[in-house]
């Protein structure tokens, strides 16, 4: 029985999504729940998954592809073998392409005393964008043909081995030119990496956006995590971070100053009476910022395990987009990667975000004698016509000191 192959249907805040990888070709044996083919959206990348065994029979709409939510970008066959033909269909430019290549493969088959490796279109498209040899990547597909996924694995794992390591996905691989050589590489901008430009220019068109910097010496967390530390992973099987703390002081400051939790709706402003949170976590794709919720009837280790369950999903493009849909203020920390200081963007539609940093210790006057103390700098930016500037430093003056002094968390002073 043959069955339609649609997009997950997206929510309202996603118009529609790009073919990002087909993880399984017309004619391939598929098992029930096999992931076929991903799809990415402005904001996660969503996975289809097989309905039941078979094999996919028709490839509607090929990798890069744009589709609109709940389109047919496929047909699949239920039940039929992994060695059923792919169905006739040379509207498909993907299909079009394999067909193709098979062709080829039989040609130089028949001309050649050793095969050579069998790419996918986008494999070997991907392989020639990054110098990667054919031959020295193992396939998983079909009678050994070479993937999209193997060769970004391959190209993953040389990364790791330490050719590369510190490059990004997106900067030209190492390889061997000749001086007075200028090679370059253009490469399409994922639709995550566009949207989250989108939003960061937007943000700073569109909002009165204004930054104020405090400090914070880390000296009174960092003891109390030294002192509970094993009391706590041995309670609570996770460890206690300096976020979790971050959140809590937010929260109750949050509480105290209402305005740096509403957020703005056209000519309306909307005051939330509750905390959820947003956490910025950088990953392969982008920046992806999952909520927190209700952060205020959580303890601090629920606050850890949702943090490190989001970093997990997160790492792993398992992210949905209720994870990060909705949000009324945003916490991020550069201090990972050795930021000393640095002005957060706003997240629209919220009005305020607040950066954390690199702790350093640091000559400092205290009750007049110099010390050296564990500091860190703090960054609230904020939108200027929802919060006013008083507003705003008192606010992260109110962090500072629940986190100098963390029983004020408790006590709500």
């Amino acid at each position: 029985m043959s069955t339609e192959i649609k997009a997950p249907v997206f929510p309202e805040s996603v118009a529609e999504g790009t073919v990002a990888t087909w993880h399984k070709q017309p004619g391939e044996a598929c098992s029930r729940d096999d992931l076929i083919v991903d799809i990415e959206t402005d904001k996660v990348v969503l996975e289809v998954v097989a309905p039941a065994d078979g094999v996919i029979e028709e490839v509607i709409k090929g990798e890069g592809d744009t589709v609109e939510s709940g389109e047919v970008i496929g047909k699949f066959k239920e039940g039929a073998k992994g060695d059923a033909s792919p169905a006739d269909s040379k509207d498909s430019k993907a299909e079009a392409d394999q067909d193709k290549e098979k062709a080829e493969e039989k040609a130089d088959s028949k001309q050649q005393d050793s095969a050579d490796a069998i790419l996918s279109p986008a494999a070997r498209k991907l392989a020639e964008e990054n110098n990667v040899d054919p031959d020295a990547v193992t396939g998983t597909g079909k009678d050994g043909r070479v993937t999209k996924e193997d060769v970004q694995n391959h190209i993953d794992s040389t990364k790791s081995s330490g050719e590369s390591s510190k490059a990004a996905p997106s900067e030209m691989p190492e390889v061997n030119v000749a001086a007075g050589e200028r090679p370059e590489k253009r490469v399409p901008m994922t639709r995550l990496r566009a949207s989250i430009a989108k939003r960061l220019v937007n943000a700073q068109q569109t909002a009165a956006m204004l930054t104020t910097f405090n400090e914070v010496d880390m000296g009174p967390i960092m003891e109390l995590r030294k002192q509970y530390q094993d009391s706590f992973v041995k309670r609570h099987d996770i460890k206690l971070g300096f976020m979790s703390f971050f959140a809590k002081a937010a929260t109750e400051a949050l509480k105290r100053f209402p305005a740096v939790n509403a957020s703005i709706d056209g000519n309306d402003i909307v005051y939330h009476g509750y905390q959820d949170i947003g956490v910025a976590v950088s990953t392969d794709r982008g920046l992806v910022v999952p909520v927190v919720r209700d952060v205020d009837a959580l303890g601090l280790a629920d606050i850890e395990k949702k943090i490190v369950e989001y970093g997990t999903k997160a790492k792993g493009g398992k992210l949905a987009i209720e994870d990060m849909t909705g949000g009324t203020f945003t916490i991020t920390n550069g201090g990972i990667f050795g930021s000393l200081l640095s002005t957060p963007i706003l997240n629209p539609p919220q009005t305020a975000i607040l950066g954390m940093h690199k702790i350093q210790e640091r000559p400092m006057a205290v009750n007049g004698k110099v010390e050296i103390r564990p500091m860190m700098y703090l960054a609230l930016s904020y939108d200027h016509r929802m919060v006013d500037g008083k507003e705003a430093v008192q606010f992260l003056v109110a962090i500072k000191d629940m986190l100098e002094d963390p029983a004020r968390i408790l006590l709500d002073v």
